[in-house]
């Protein structure tokens, strides 16, 4: 993967803080909120080049989605049904 560009932004401080609350409530870093908004709004302007990359997939890996409801996610453990006798 090339190596990311590094920009200096100045913000007006109520901006940057309006901004860093968005990013914490999409669970994303400030810096990735705005590298998504700026993303959105090239792709909205039909100006998004083609040879742009996807945005990095950072943190946790997902989890693999396994078919039908997850085992336990009612609470009460196992999810299949007790045997009837």
């Amino acid at each position: 993967m090339p190596e990311r560009k590094k920009v200096l932004l100045r913000l007006d401080p109520a901006v940057h803080d309006a901004l860093a609350r968005w990013a914490g409530q999409e669970l994303r870093s400030t810096n990735a909120q705005i590298e998504f908004l700026l993303r959105r709004a090239l792709d909205e302007a039909g100006r998004m080049p083609k040879e742009a990359g996807d945005i990095p997939r950072r943190g946790r890996p997902r989890k693999p989605e396994a078919d039908g409801p997850a085992a336990g996610s009612d609470g009460e453990g196992s999810s299949e049904e007790p045997e009837q006798t």
